[in-house]
């Protein structure tokens, strides 16, 4: 399943919020710092989806807020 992300990193908490056109906004605590915020991105939406964080894979948008994401 390929998901379209927006992330908000320097969030106060972390959290996945469904947008109505099927993509998802996520704020993340951690800062958008030597990949620091693209970790907990995943680490966050693995456990939103109830998947291990291996089976989430960032493959668009690396350095931009805009992401596709890949769930196996």
């Amino acid at each position: 399943m390929k998901i379209k992300v927006f992330i908000k990193p320097n969030a106060k908490k972390n959290e996945v919020l469904p947008q109505s056109d099927g993509s998802y906004i996520v704020r993340v605590a951690a800062p958008a710092v030597d990949g620091k915020a693209n970790a907990k991105l995943v680490e966050v939406l693995a456990e939103h989806f109830g998947k291990s964080k291996s089976s989430v894979v960032l493959t668009v948008g690396t350095r931009g807020r805009n992401k596709i994401i890949e769930i196996f």
